[in-house]
């Protein structure tokens, strides 16, 4: 059934005045479009899917004149919903916050640009409006080789060594190292990274004006000359606990893989992981002591899809490249594990302390008298025995270092 009556009347009023407005957008540049974008960025909240389908359907600039009430609202939209965007629209100065944000030297960064990560569109009716952006990278081209370290607030200083071991490595390594700028694992990484002279971005809940935590603040600027901080609240937004979650499905869609570095079972930063499984990305964890209740949460992703790391190398060898494999682990090499076989059999039938003869020696090794002498001699050789009139012992060296397994002569 066809749609008639004022609603639609309005409603074709609506999209004939936003095409108009994008055809002279077109001419001017994108400028209705990141204005558009801008003011919704104020008038709703990140990650809702209902504001992602209308911006689909209607796009930025319709969208926008529906939900302030200058034109017929959007399928769906309840009058709860119109009536905080109202109340939101007397606050509303995209321009301002444009013009806010250039001031810092940064710029609001949209679908339509070329410098969007399209990544993120990975997260469909849930992708930001625009992400606000500080720093002079670009950030379509550090979000291909990104990969993202979180974890506990209120980490140990194991967790902060790892961490911060985490982000040089990662650095060195080519990589860029992301998070959410907060106080333990993230802050730890992203100083990790910027020791190393390497780059980061650092993903905000909050306007990239308000620098959270405010012990952070130095930080955050920090991040900005280096790298790029990134959020999709405007300039001057304080954030909440539900912005915190929000924020984290941008961390996991704008990176290759996520890293959990201590989290206990209720940690925003398995939120994150989950985010990033749920997008098909890597999803890994560092261990901590069993009894630790802070490892507890990155134990459980262990035990489901996570992929244990202890280290840089161990990640890319998971996001990287066909090729980038984490060196081979092996124990310690002593000059015993280079003897031939027969060699090693007579060592081994050797008493640790005391003398023994050459037949005694054949029969504990299992070879024929000619054969072991030959092997007693290769031992000499290399230091690992003497000879004493007609017996065999270990040298002084060798009982220190207790080769030999058998005691008996």
């Amino acid at each position: 059934m066809n749609a008639s009556g004022p609603a639609a009347a309005a409603g074709d009023a609506c999209a004939a005045t936003a095409s108009a407005q994008a055809a002279q957008a077109g001419r001017a540049g994108p400028d209705a479009v990141h204005v558009a974008r801008a003011a919704l960025t104020r008038l709703t909240e990140p990650g809702d899917e209902a504001v992602g389908r209308w911006l689909r359907e209607l796009g930025p600039v319709t969208l926008w004149r529906a939900l302030v009430g200058e034109c017929a609202p959007p399928p769906g939209a309840g009058p709860r919903r119109l009536a905080g965007c109202a109340l939101r629209a007397d606050r509303r100065d995209p321009a301002a916050d444009l013009a806010a944000v250039e001031a810092l030297g940064g710029r609001f960064i949209c679908p339509e640009d070329a410098e969007w990560p399209s990544q993120l569109d990975d997260l469909g009716d849930a992708r930001p409006i625009g992400l606000w952006a500080r720093g002079r990278a670009s950030l379509r081209m550090w979000a291909v080789r990104s990969v993202a370290v979180v974890g506990a607030r209120a980490c140990t200083e194991y967790g902060t060594h790892i961490a911060a071991t985490l982000g040089s490595g990662l650095a060195e390594r080519g990589w860029v190292v992301t998070s959410g700028a907060a106080y333990g694992v993230d802050g730890a990484t992203h100083r990790g990274a910027l020791g190393a002279d390497g780059a980061t971005i650092a993903v905000l809940a909050s306007g990239v004006n308000v620098p959270y935590p405010r012990g952070h603040t130095e930080l955050i600027d920090r991040v900005a000359e280096q790298g790029v901080v990134v959020a999709e609240l405007p300039p001057g937004s304080h954030p909440t606990r539900s912005r915190f979650v929000l924020r984290n499905r941008v961390i996991a869609a704008l990176t290759r893989g996520t890293v959990v570095v201590e989290a206990q079972y209720r940690s925003g930063s398995l939120v994150t992981a989950r985010w990033a499984q749920r997008l098909g990305r890597c999803v890994m964890g560092v261990p901590g002591p069993v009894t630790s209740g802070l490892s507890e949460g990155v134990h459980e992703l262990l035990r489901g899809e996570g992929v244990l790391v202890s280290d840089a190398d161990e990640v890319v060898e998971l996001i990287g490249a066909m090729g980038d494999l984490a060196p081979a682990r092996r124990g310690p090499v002593v000059r015993r594990d280079l003897l031939a076989p027969a060699a090693g059999r007579v060592l081994d039938a050797l008493p640790a302390r005391g003398t023994t003869d050459t037949r005694a020696l054949a029969r504990s090794a299992g070879m024929s008298h000619d054969e072991t002498l030959t092997k007693l001699y290769e031992l000499l050789s290399l230091g690992f025995v003497e000879r004493a009139g007609g017996r065999w012992e270990l040298t002084r060296a060798e009982r220190r270092t207790g080769s030999s397994r058998r005691g008996g002569s």
